[in-house]
C-alpha cells in the first residue's frame, strides 16, 4: 500500500530496509544503513515526538537526523523544540490510520482520507473490514 500511496509522487519512493531485517527493528538501526554522509530527516507527528525519549539510543537519533515535527491533534505545538526539532508551519490533519481502519470497519466513508490506488486495494481486497 505505500507504494501505491506514493505513486507518481515526485521525490518520494518506499524503503524496503526495515521489512528485509529479521527480528525487532529500531529507528537508530535503520539509521545506520544510511552512508554517514547522507542528510536525513525523520518527520515525526508531535504525538510520537513526545515520546522520543523512550525510543531505543534516542540521544543517538538525534545526532544522526535532522528532526521535522508534524502537528497533530491532540499533542501540544513545540513538543521537539527543546530538542532543534525543524516545526511544519501546517494544520493539524484529523485523520489518523487507526481512523481510518476503524472507518472501513463500521463502514463509514473514507474515500478522500487516502490515494485513489489505496482506496482501491482496500476496496478490492476488503482490507479492514473485519479489524475492528
Amino acid at each position: 500500500m505505500c507504494r501505491l500511496a506514493v505513486e507518481g509522487a515526485p521525490g518520494l519512493e518506499v524503503d524496503l530496509r526495515e521489512l528485509d531485517r529479521n527480528g525487532p527493528t529500531y529507528t537508530i538501526d535503520t539509521l545506520g544503513t544510511f552512508p554517514d554522509d547522507e542528510e536525513l530527516f525523520l518527520i515525526l507527528g508531535s504525538d510520537s515526538l513526545a515520546g522520543i525519549r523512550t525510543w531505543q539510543r534516542w540521544e543517538a537519533i538525534l545526532d544522526r537526523v535532522t528532526i521535522v515535527e508534524a502537528p497533530r491533534p491532540g499533542a501540544p505545538r513545540g513538543v521537539g523544540t527543546e530538542l532543534g526539532a525543524v516545526q511544519l508551519d501546517m494544520g493539524f490533519l484529523e485523520i489518523s490510520s487507526s481512523d481510518i481502519r476503524r472507518r472501513i470497519a463500521s463502514g463509514e466513508p473514507y474515500r478522500y482520507l487516502v490515494t485513489g490506488p489505496v482506496f482501491g486495494y482496500i476496496e478490492v481486497t476488503n482490507l479492514y473490514a473485519e479489524d475492528i
